[in-house]
């Protein structure tokens, strides 16, 4: 063996990011922000769901949108026409957020006087899934048209959610090759506690049971019995 040093890097990164993912959650906890991390693959329908999530907690949620995106400011402009207050985060052509990225975002958005606010991921599910953003909650969106495998190929994504959306179910007849149950079943092999909810975010089907556990959430947070998640890092 060679007299030198072996130094573990990417060890050392996922260990400064969840002291600071933590620290963050400490931050936003004592102002009464509940921070939700948003990730999918590009085109599962974030932005979709974001809409009509907006539009169903309007008049009772103050709702923000923090959107990240390697470029563009399309999603913050739709955000924005859909009636909530939204943010454009460039990455620089990383292909995630970090706690310290999520809270200089935080930091310019000024979220003190909102109690919800959604961070729309970089879409891709790899990298997302790696890194603890400090947000309480994270929500992922499978779309119907990417298959039932994905959590076979993917398991970090949907170890470490909270909830998954499978979305787009108004097109599963044409999808007939999804099965609902199989991709139930494979959720929960990569994580038992994982909540599923089937949806379609265009016509609107499923969305009452999304909304209702968004409350029951931001109930949790305000009365202080929610616990941070555990994250995973590999």
């Amino acid at each position: 063996m060679g007299d030198y040093r072996i130094i573990e890097v990417k060890q050392s990164v996922f260990a400064d990011n969840n002291a600071d993912a933590a620290k963050l959650r400490e931050e936003l906890a004592a102002e009464g922000t509940f921070l939700i991390n948003l990730m999918s693959s590009p085109g599962a329908g974030k932005t979709t769901t974001l809409k009509r999530t907006i539009a169903s907690l309007a008049g009772s949620v103050r709702m923000g949108v923090m959107e990240a995106d390697i470029d563009g400011e399309v999603d913050a402009a739709a955000i924005e026409q859909a009636g909530a207050r939204a943010i454009q985060i460039h990455t620089g052509g990383m292909c995630h957020l970090d706690a310290d990225m999520t809270r200089q975002g935080i930091r310019e958005f000024g979220t003190r006087d909102l109690d919800l606010v959604i961070l729309e991921n970089v879409g891709n599910l790899v990298c997302p899934a790696e890194f603890d953003t400090g947000a309480m909650r994270n929500v992922m969106i499978l779309s119907v048209p990417e298959g039932d495998d994905k959590p076979l190929k993917y398991p970090l994504m949907f170890r470490n959610c909270q909830l998954v959306l499978v979305n787009k179910c108004d097109v599963l007849p044409v999808f007939d090759d999804f099965d609902c149950e199989r991709v139930k079943e494979r959720i929960r092999f990569r994580n038992p506690d994982c909540k599923v909810i089937f949806l379609s975010a265009k016509t609107g089907e499923g969305f009452d049971e999304w909304i209702e556990t968004l409350r029951e959430w931001i109930r949790a947070f305000r009365e202080g019995s929610m616990t941070p998640p555990v994250h995973y890092d590999i």
